[in-house]
């Protein structure tokens, strides 16, 4: 196979986070689903950014913080995803620009008939999405989403020279549900297998299992090579409560599944082995934000660095361990060098 520019292109909804410290009365008062993820409007999303207390404001996004944690080890991403041409969506793009992230997605246009406007951009379309994450003292994340640009993302987005440079292409389960960006992840795929590439997916949440859990299944079966998922969304894909009946589902729909336990670490498993990756300590748990994204992110940097399924797994749980130490869904330090400095990874 011929070399590529990029080790991972991915594929998402390009969203702003905006991080802020709430209590268990606040998500009760607002009726937030706590430890989860809920679609919201502009109007509720406006109001809940009123009512939270002071802010970080940082590019996330579930695929943009992988390959950001992918530039953190010192691999070589690229992202696709819409935002506006707005203050969020600058914000956006020089934040994945100064980490390392080639993307050159263009903005968004003025609003596409088929598009309903919202109020949160009164020069017309949708603004840049946002996720409003309130962080509660026991470190869960509920997150509040509101899509916006996001959902604009379609086939003629897809840079397909962008794709056949990849290791693998890696599709966020988030962006599947507007007709449009099914047809993108379709057209990568096929970009992506033609060229002899990887075709990665990511689950995202149990939310987004249950919307589209037949076509998730269709995908993973013809057109996946690698499934990221954490344990309650594998087992609602397959809907069971034996998570070992879930791993062997995977197994015999694709090449490799990664499925993430929180503390009790992850399972790595092929047609051929299975492998257990212990979780590495945390002293203080601050915020469980992004640790499935950073997981990710270890992971594939591995794996396209020609690691062992072991080695690629203890990379993994490095950087989630580093990312769920504080604030916000991306590493605050360079992963390279901390990893040099780790004797549990090397």
């Amino acid at each position: 196979m011929s070399p590529t520019t990029y080790d991972v292109c991915a594929i998402g909804n390009a969203l702003v986070d905006v991080i802020a410290d709430a209590n268990e009365d606040f998500l009760r008062e607002h009726k937030i689903a706590k430890g989860g993820m809920t679609l919201i409007d502009a109007e509720r999303a406006g109001m809940l950014y009123d009512m939270i207390g002071p802010a970080v404001q940082i590019s996330g996004g579930s695929a943009a913080n992988t390959v950001a944690g992918i530039a953190s080890l010192g691999g070589r991403p690229a992202y696709m995803g819409k935002v506006k041409a707005d203050q969020l969506g600058a914000i956006f793009r020089h934040d994945l620009h100064a980490q390392g992230v080639y993307f050159a997605t263009s903005p968004a246009p003025e609003r596409r008939r088929d598009i309903q406007p919202v109020a949160l951009d009164r020069r017309g379309g949708a603004p840049t999405g946002r996720c409003l994450i309130l962080v509660t003292p026991d470190a869960q994340r509920s997150m509040n989403t509101y899509l916006g640009a996001a959902i604009e993302f379609g086939p003629e987005d897809v840079q397909p020279d962008i794709i056949k440079d990849s290791q693998v292409t890696y599709l966020e389960g988030y962006l599947f549900d507007p007709p449009e960006a099914k047809k993108a992840f379709h057209l990568a795929a096929k970009v992506a297998h033609d060229a002899g590439r990887q075709l990665a997916l990511t689950l995202s949440d149990v939310f987004c299992v249950n919307r589209h859990r037949s076509e998730f299944i269709e995908l993973i079966k013809n057109e996946v090579d690698i499934l990221f998922a954490n344990q309650n969304e594998l087992m609602a894909l397959y809907e069971t409560r034996d998570l070992g009946d879930a791993v062997a589902k995977a197994r015999s729909h694709c090449k490799l599944s990664v499925t993430t336990r929180s503390e009790k670490g992850a399972i790595i498993a092929t047609a051929a082995e299975t492998v257990e990756i212990s979780a590495l300590p945390v002293a203080k748990l601050v915020d469980t934000t992004g640790a499935g994204d950073l997981y990710a992110a270890g992971f594939l940097y591995g794996l396209t660095q020609g690691m062992s399924l072991t080695e690629a797994g203890k990379i993994g749980a490095f950087a989630a361990a580093e990312v769920i130490s504080h604030y916000g869904p991306r590493p605050q330090k360079k992963l390279k060098e901390l990893l040099k400095k780790n004797s549990a990874v090397a």
